[in-house]
């Protein structure tokens, strides 16, 4: 039987070809460049100012770009520039060929977004091998930026998936908890207690993964005004319950006095619920929580979570708001921690144009304060 034939439809990366958009107010160095190019394999776009350059791009993308710096219309300087600006063009390798050699103009192209800078006459072996090696580096970036999409897609795929069936799953344990509780058997209580604990870890982590994973896509939030003290209020009486089972005192002061934030509702409720999900983990059982909306300022209105925990220390602080930063401390009465949730927390208040700060002294809890923008003041 004749083997089977696998197509493989991924792009193979080949620095040895391109299409070359080059661009030079003198006919005879597009030319020369052209030569030294043309006869390897290279399709040469010639562009004898900056205008023509731009009719050129919008009609055909190029792998890379070769741009002269001086030229009458429109410098390589501007024309660099205004490729960087268009998102369809951003991530062109641009290439600056000049006479010039001074240094100051050299710094200057690399920093206006040009990827290397030859000087003119050039040597032919050396622009073959620095085109060569700058499409070569594009390629292989775009391929691990398209890698990086699949997983990314392909994780999605799994944990909405998986965030379904631990859904039904976890529901299932929490009933089965509550009908062996009644039993005699103390083997039975301790095997559906596991059950319940390890699946609503599981779920959790899904979550907050899915939730990272949203954030890191881009976060399409729409703000309009809130009440604080209504978002808190409400947030702090979906927590009574996890409080109370921790014989923890979950207090709340609410000053805002009728100021309106700029928020995202949805984003506002996620801060506040990771932020107190937190305080209850990591705190004792009789300590008390204070959740505090503080006396509007001027722009902003303060938010606290105050908690009486083991707090936290400076090494701790340095990445407690990273993806799986995790605290040295570990959660008082083994609840799931993901590592994930001050991420998330961060993300969000920082795209709702807001603040976020924390202190702690280890032993002695630890205090969680973001500021959001007053509805109507500048931000």
């Amino acid at each position: 039987m004749p083997s089977a034939q696998f197509e493989v439809n991924a792009p193979i990366i080949d620095s040895n070809t391109g299409c070359l958009l080059v661009v030079d107010d003198q006919e005879s160095n597009i030319q020369v460049v052209g030569a030294a190019l043309g006869k390897l394999g290279f399709e040469i776009l010639p562009a004898t100012g900056g205008l023509q350059a731009f009719q050129r791009l919008a009609v055909r993308r190029p792998d890379l770009i070769l741009l002269d710096l001086l030229m009458p219309e429109m410098d390589g300087f501007e024309a660099c520039r205004r490729i960087r600006e268009n998102a369809n063009w951003a991530e062109i390798p641009i290439i600056f060929l000049s006479s010039a050699d001074d240094k100051g103009l050299i710094v200057r192209a690399l920093e206006t977004g040009g990827v290397d800078y030859i000087t003119k006459p050039f040597n032919h072996a050396e622009l073959v091998t620095r085109v060569r090696t700058h499409l070569a580096l594009k390629r292989a970036r775009d391929e691990l930026k398209q890698l990086a999409e699949d997983r990314d897609e392909l994780l999605g795929i799994l944990t909405h998936d998986l965030k379904n069936h631990l859904g039904g799953m976890d529901m299932s344990a929490q009933l089965l908890r509550e009908r062996t509780e009644a039993l005699a058997d103390p083997k039975l209580r301790l095997m559906a207690e596991n059950i319940s604990h390890s699946s609503s870890q599981m779920l959790a982590f899904v979550k907050e993964f899915l939730a990272n994973a949203s954030a890191d896509h881009g976060l399409n939030l729409k703000t309009e005004s809130l009440s604080l003290n209504d978002a808190a209020s409400r947030v702090a009486q979906q927590h009574r319950e996890a409080a109370k089972h921790k014989q923890i005192v979950l207090q709340t002061v609410l000053e805002g006095n009728g100021a309106l934030v700029q928020a995202d509702p949805a984003a506002l409720n996620q801060v506040l619920d990771n932020l107190l999900s937190n305080a209850i983990k990591f705190s004792p059982p009789g300590k008390q929580i204070r959740l505090t909306v503080c006396p509007p300022g001027a722009r902003y209105v303060e938010c606290q979570v105050q908690d009486e925990g083991p707090g936290f220390s400076e090494s701790d602080k340095t990445g407690m708001f990273h993806r799986y930063g995790r605290l040295s401390a570990r959660p008082t009465g083994g609840e799931p921690s993901t590592g994930l949730g001050l991420s998330i927390v961060k993300k969000l208040v920082l795209a709702m144009h807001g603040e976020l700060a924390c202190e702690s002294t280890p032993g002695n809890g630890a205090t969680f304060a973001f500021r959001l923008p007053r509805a109507g003041s500048p931000h």
